[in-house]
């Protein structure tokens, strides 16, 4: 079997409770990446194809399918530039992902975000208990290795600027790697 060709761009996660900002840190990422990265929001994605197994009327989303979803990324992954943007990260398998990054929030802050969204209060309340007990951090921690795994505050505008920046870093300095490797 012949391996792959290292990839010339990076597949960042970015994960974390509903309300921590996911989807606003990798849509200025992928404005500000130093590489061309396209930004996928698994939610979206889920809905406009159907990769899933019905609607959850209790809890007002969809019931993912996640083995469809790895099959609709599949053929995007061997070129590498993915922002994947999703509350789950441990669906993804481990040789895709290059960086994954857990945003977290004030629990009382997420309270507010998710009841300004009009979640009900169920959906708030486990999405609250999740955050308070680090259940993303921990999920993360346990599908990948604990270096690419890195928890960054979402709370301000100066932290979303102060994170993407650090990512941006980490792009600057994955490449440098890539190209050492590589023999460049």
């Amino acid at each position: 079997m012949q391996e792959a060709a290292p990839r010339s761009s990076p597949i960042i996660v970015i994960t974390g409770t509903p309300g921590t900002g996911k989807t606003t840190h990798a849509q200025l990422l992928a404005e500000h990446s130093p590489v061309s990265l396209q930004h996928i929001n698994i939610s979206e994605l889920v809905k406009e194809k159907a990769l899933h197994d019905g609607f959850d009327e209790e809890w007002q989303s969809y019931v993912v399918d996640e083995d469809k979803v790895v099959d609709e990324l599949e053929p995007l992954v061997e070129a590498g530039g993915l922002i994947l943007d999703w509350h789950a990260c441990d669906a993804f398998p481990e040789r895709w992902v290059d960086l994954v990054v857990v945003l977290q929030c004030n629990h009382t802050q997420l309270w507010d975000r998710l009841e300004d969204r009009g979640y009900p209060l169920k959906k708030i309340q486990e999405n609250n208990e999740a955050e308070i007990m680090n259940v993303v951090l921990e999920e993360a921690r346990e599908a990948y290795a604990e270096e690419i795994v890195i928890p960054l505050q979402s709370e301000s505008t100066e932290d979303l600027e102060s994170n993407v920046s650090r990512i941006v870093q980490w792009i600057e300095a994955w490449q440098k790697n890539q190209k050492l490797d590589s023999g460049s």
